[in-house]
């Protein structure tokens, strides 16, 4: 009989994405487990092509909505990725054996309030994920990120953006969950005009303003913003030359890809653990050093709590290698 395993990671993009490794390695080094994955049902498509998940549930706003199904599944081990509140209650209802990832929450807030990153351990959280499941026998492949599509989420890139002239171009992500994070329109513009390849612009409708805006500045871009579903801006990824993004789930997507990431970082770190995940790569890391209030949020804000925003304003653009 096999037995029958549930990861928990409810959100989001990035961090969904960042427990891939642990799916693979499961199904590759435990053949007999039958894998599970509860997440929220906005999340679907990051999972729903993976083919080491066996079954996704998704719920839409509260994971009690599913709680009575994933009873009568009758796990034999649940491995919380996600560990907070919601996620201890239902450990709690399924009433099973469980490990929990350790989210060194008191570390980030000795870094964010007091600036002690010395207490971060210096190891990818992707690293961390591996030491949740150490018991279990299963060790990382070192073979990075997954990210699967399906064949209907692929398409003429060329008839899509007919402005395309050359196959050689760069993915510029501007979205971000946060405005702190996201990479702002003066240096946008820095980095298109700093070359003259061309530049497909990924992001959601709420960001084509700022798409818009950037098209007004410079001839070399053309604007994706709300037109692509996540899976389709993904495959754009997939084909680009390069990516530069803030700290963003479409990072970790393009890791999956193993494409050259150039990242930008405002008020969150990479010391936080979740830079570019590329086992024996390295990607460009784009920050400004020693500012006395960053790390300002592990999370981030609608804007600047100083009002200058210099972790995003100083960074030297001249530094990036496109």
């Amino acid at each position: 009989m096999k037995q029958k395993i549930l990861i928990i990671r409810f959100s989001s993009i990035g961090d969904i994405v960042l427990t891939t490794p642990i799916l693979r390695c499961i199904k590759q080094q435990k053949p007999d487990v039958e894998l599970h994955y509860v997440t929220k049902e906005t999340f679907t498509s990051i999972l729903q092509h993976n083919p080491y998940v066996d079954k996704l549930h998704t719920f839409e706003k509260d994971v009690v909505e599913i709680t009575k199904e994933l009873i009568e599944e009758n796990y034999d081990l649940i491995i919380d990725l996600h560990h907070n509140l919601r996620s201890l209650r239902l450990i709690t209802s399924l009433g099973k054996r469980s490990y929990c990832f350790n989210k060194i929450n008191f570390r980030k807030f000795m870094a964010v309030n007091f600036k002690q990153l010395r207490m971060l351990p210096k190891i990818h959280i992707v690293e961390r994920y591996f030491e949740t499941v150490r018991s279990l026998g299963v060790v990382n492949d070192n073979k990075g990120l997954d990210h699967f599509i399906s064949k209907e989420d692929e398409f003429d890139i060329t008839k899509k953006f007919p402005q395309l002239s050359s196959p050689n171009f760069i993915a510029l992500v501007v979205g971000g969950s946060y405005a702190t994070k996201k990479i702002p329109l003066s240096k946008l513009v820095e980095i298109c005009n700093s070359t003259q390849k061309q530049f497909i612009v990924l992001g959601s409708r709420d960001d084509d303003a700022v798409a818009q805006q950037l098209k007004l500045q410079c001839s070399n871009v053309i604007s994706a913003c709300g037109d692509l579903s996540l899976n389709q801006s993904a495959y754009v990824l997939k084909l680009s030359e390069c990516v530069v993004t803030s700290d963003t789930g479409m990072m970790h997507i393009a890791s999956a890809y193993r494409k050259k990431i150039i990242s930008f970082w405002g008020n969150t770190i990479p010391e936080f653990g979740m830079y570019p995940y590329l086992p024996g790569e390295e990607s460009e890391i784009m920050e400004v050093k020693g500012l006395a209030c960053r790390p300002c949020s592990k999370l981030g804000y609608k804007g600047c709590p100083k009002l200058h925003f210099k972790c995003m304003n100083d960074i030297d653009i001249s530094q990036i290698n496109l």
